[in-house]
């Protein structure tokens, strides 16, 4: 029967050989896809990359471009403003009646005559002005435009610390999941094991079918917290994805944090003195402060519309005829000019003015604008005001928490300690028969509560410290 049997072998070997061509023919970019999904990256790395893909920091980078250009315009006020023009005309005919002058030789028996003019021409003009003064408006609108260029760094640089901090909060909660869930898949093997021993004992007659069902139904309760870890898990990843800005198909793999660097963290910290450096150093804070000096200036600039303007004008402008034509009862004549080079070099006229201009009435326009500033100035120095007691207050809150996540992981270890104990304990006399399933299910509960309470509490620390240092303006961006 296998003589009848078609060989397939040169089939196969054929179609190996066509594989390996094709992915050697493929470009770079094809066969690498694979490896481009695959991503381990560090909270430093993952801070860094978020730094250069967060709309939050390209939007403030787009604003500091601009108020960089207001800046320039601000300068450009104290300039003379230059305007030039040029024309030619090619042709140009003018048809028109002109009454007849009293001896004149031509016959006529109108008193008007009908002409004609075609003209070519060439002109130039230049107009420059200078503003002498207008009230100090350009001065004041320079120092504005001084003070929100630097307000909108310290807004970039804010923007970037909320960025990182909030990528280390997301790669915080990531490694916590993680540690999450490897608890739960180790709940999940020691209820395992433990049905396996309960199944062994019921066989023998040691256990009853209640406890039996009692582990099993344990044992498919922690397969359904596996289920939920994995779950939080995968959110937490696509959320770090979301805040990075990278693939979404992407899968990343996280360095674990230095402990050492927790490790050395102390629970002392003086509130007062803590609070009073850390409003010098927010630079949301020092952006509002240059905002409200800004807003300070823009009201000096409004209200320079109520004082005269004093302008210095020059004016320089020259033309050329290049033929000029008229033609009159049938006849056309026409009238030389010299070279168009000579009447634009000799024909230059210019002047020199001094322009004063001084608003007596605009319909209070020039009120509306000053109230208008001095509203937008108050608004200012209030989100001033509000922002650095907000910090003081958050600066408070949040020092008493990091101070309380030190007390939490004492208590878990100490939780921990002796949910091990009576752990081990209660399993003993499970397996000797001596305890039942229902204290064995408490203990065990309590045990994996005490060991997530740990995980939580050092990553809440984490967290804490990484608030901390956000809230009081000392978030680490290299």
């Amino acid at each position: 029967m296998t003589d009848g049997r078609p060989n397939r072998k040169p089939f196969i070997v054929k179609k190996s050989f066509f594989i390996l061509a094709l992915l050697l023919l493929l470009p770079p970019s094809v066969t690498h896809a694979v490896e481009q999904l695959q991503k381990t990256i560090s909270l430093r790395e993952s801070v860094s990359i978020a730094l250069k893909n967060a709309t939050s920091v390209k939007k403030a980078e787009n604003n500091q471009h601009l108020e960089g250009i207001d800046l320039l315009k601000s300068y450009g006020s104290f300039l003379p403003k230059i305007n030039s023009s040029a024309s030619y005309v090619p042709r140009s005919v003018i048809r028109s009646f002109s009454p007849l002058s009293t001896g004149s030789l031509i016959p006529v028996n109108d008193t008007t005559i009908q002409t004609r003019t075609e003209t070519s021409s060439v002109d130039f003009g230049l107009t420059a002005s200078l503003n002498l003064f207008n009230g100090f408006s350009d001065y004041a609108a320079l120092r504005s435009a001084l003070d929100m260029k630097q307000a909108s760094g310290f807004t970039l640089q804010r923007a970037r610390e909320a960025v990182a901090y909030d990528v280390t909060q997301s790669y915080y909660q990531v490694l916590l999941n993680m540690e999450l869930l490897a608890i739960a898949r180790e709940n999940l093997l020691s209820a395992r094991d433990i049905l396996t021993l309960t199944d062994r004992q019921f066989n023998i007659g040691l256990k009853s079918v209640t406890d039996l069902y009692q582990q099993q139904a344990e044992v498919s309760n922690n397969e359904l917290n596996v289920i939920h870890a994995e779950n939080r898990l995968r959110r937490s990843k696509l959320e770090l994805l979301r805040r990075l800005r990278i693939d979404p198909k992407t899968e990343i793999n996280l360095e674990p944090v230095d402990a050492s660097t927790m490790a050395s963290l102390s629970p002392d910290l003086d509130i007062d003195s803590f609070a009073a450096s850390s409003v010098s150093r927010r630079s949301d804070l020092k952006a509002k402060s240059l905002e409200k000096e800004a807003a300070k200036w823009d009201v000096r600039r409004a209200a320079g519309s109520r004082m005269p303007r004093l302008d210095l004008g020059f004016n320089m402008s020259t033309g050329a005829i290049d033929s000029y034509k008229m033609s009159a009862l049938g006849q056309t004549y026409s009238y030389p000019y010299p070279s168009m080079d000579r009447q634009l070099r000799n024909g230059t006229d210019y002047s020199f003015s001094l322009n004063l201009s001084w608003t007596i009435f605009d319909g209070f326009q020039t009120r509306y604008t000053v109230e208008t500033a001095k509203i937008a100035r108050m608004n200012r120095q209030l989100d001033y005001e509000e922002l650095k007691d907000g910090i003081v207050l958050d600066l408070q809150q949040v020092a008493g928490d990091y101070r309380a996540a030190f007390t939490q992981i004492e208590s878990a270890k100490t939780n921990l300690k002796a949910s091990e104990s009576a752990y081990a304990g209660v399993l003993r006399k499970y397996e000797l028969g001596a305890s039942g399933f229902v204290e064995l299910s408490a203990s065990r509960a309590a045990l994996f509560n005490a060991r997530s309470g740990l995980t939580q509490a050092s990553y809440n620390l984490a967290l804490q410290k990484a608030l901390l240092d956000f809230t009081s303006g000392t978030t680490i961006i290299d």
